[in-house]
């Protein structure tokens, strides 16, 4: 699968994120304001998942389309993905 720069540019926003929050960390911050960023840094993973997996399913279902493939396979795979990534 080719990744595209959006997607790419999630997960670097992510990461510092996570390194704000070691810094916060560092600084001895609230836990409510560590938590706080924490629970968005969990978002902001779930919807870079999100992101990933319905690309992928986009372009395995096209991809099936074209070969006269069977495409329920490529659904049930996804939402496996989606249900363990939680």
């Amino acid at each position: 699968m080719v990744y595209d720069s959006n997607t790419k540019n999630r997960i670097k926003r992510v990461e510092g994120q996570l390194r704000g929050i070691l810094k916060m960390m560092d600084e001895e911050k609230e836990c409510k304001e560590v938590v706080t960023q924490l629970s968005a840094v969990r978002s902001a993973i779930d919807r870079a998942i999100a992101v990933i997996v319905s690309s992928n399913l986009e372009q395995c279902i096209r991809d099936a389309v074209e070969t006269g493939e069977e495409t329920s396979n490529y659904i049930d795979e996804a939402v496996k993905l989606l249900v363990k990534s939680r």
